[in-house]
């Protein structure tokens, strides 16, 4: 068999629906213990990964890049610019922000949370967390959720939801 032969695999990950990027991102790295350059270098956009999971999306992702990253990651464009905010909707880069209740649900950063007309969840009716309510500690950028629960005290996202207040729109 030649070298030229061999075809190198990586292991899919399914989006969820509502995930942001960085999220999904940071599971796709995670399942193929690939960095924020190695995907980049694998689908030939340098740095733009590591600013995506940043939430850093000025510019936007071109639809060639969002090609780029779909060839790589077996997620057509298409799915992948649903991972984005909408045209016109501006972006909270800090703070990192979720629904427990949500999280319970799905266990996945939601792009809506980081929208900045975003108060608080629909679904649920209560305000968004933005540090965990058990010490304090702000949230990492959802690409480094790995456990899902507080990187300092080990508080579970999903258990956050009885800290939570009302939200009324």
């Amino acid at each position: 068999m030649e070298s030229g032969e061999i075809q190198p695999w990586l292991f899919q990950v399914e989006p969820y629906q509502g995930e942001s990027l960085s999220h999904f991102l940071g599971r796709f790295r995670r399942a193929n213990d690939l960095t924020p350059t190695g995907l980049g270098t694998a689908a030939g956009l340098g740095g733009a990964i590591a600013r995506w999971e940043k939430f850093r999306f000025n510019p936007p992702p071109s639809h060639q890049q969002l090609e780029a990253l779909a060839a790589v990651v077996g997620v057509e464009a298409h799915r992948l610019a649903q991972m984005l905010p909408p045209a016109g909707v501006g972006m909270k880069h800090e703070p990192i922000r979720l629904c427990g209740a949500c999280y319970a649900q799905v266990p996945c950063h939601r792009i809506e949370w980081q929208f900045k007309v975003t108060q608080g969840c629909d679904r649920h009716q209560l305000r968004l967390l933005s540090e965990c309510p058990n010490c304090g500690a702000r949230f990492k950028v959802p690409a480094l959720w790995v456990d899902g629960w507080c990187q300092r005290c080990f508080m579970r996202f999903g258990k956050m939801v009885k800290c939570q207040k009302a939200f009324e729109h």
